[in-house]
């Protein structure tokens, strides 16, 4: 793929995620992540994990959301403060501000996901 592809499968990738459509983001940023070799396909590989951490809560599966929730920060945080557009601070501070209460819940309680609070995708 070209750099001017990838941008724009990136830049449609993060419009499904701030859409809420989890799942579908995913699935683009997995083609960029296979496709991908070198310093970017961890970046690709955070933002599918924030992705699905996102679709597992939204399906319940808060012990899912919880695992994955700790595996995006690893793999954005080396990206800080921004990275091909995206402003990745502001991403992972919306994921913890989004997922605090998953993450304070006891394991067989249920906390719903709101659509309208969750995270949105900000540009650098």
């Amino acid at each position: 793929m070209s750099a001017a592809t990838d941008a724009q499968q990136l830049r449609a990738a993060l419009e499904l995620f701030d859409a809420g459509r989890y799942h579908d983001s995913h699935e683009v940023l997995d083609e960029l992540w296979e496709a991908t070799s070198g310093p970017d396909a961890d970046f690709y590989k955070g933002l599918i994990q924030a992705a699905i951490c996102l679709h597992h809560w939204t399906e319940g599966n808060l012990e899912g959301a919880r695992k994955l929730y700790t595996g995006h920060r690893k793999f954005l945080a080396a990206y800080l403060p921004a990275h091909l557009g995206l402003d990745v601070a502001a991403l992972l501070a919306e994921m913890q501000r989004a997922l605090a209460p998953v993450l304070r819940a006891k394991s067989d309680a249920r906390v719903p996901f709101d659509p309208a609070a969750r995270p949105r995708v900000r540009y650098a």
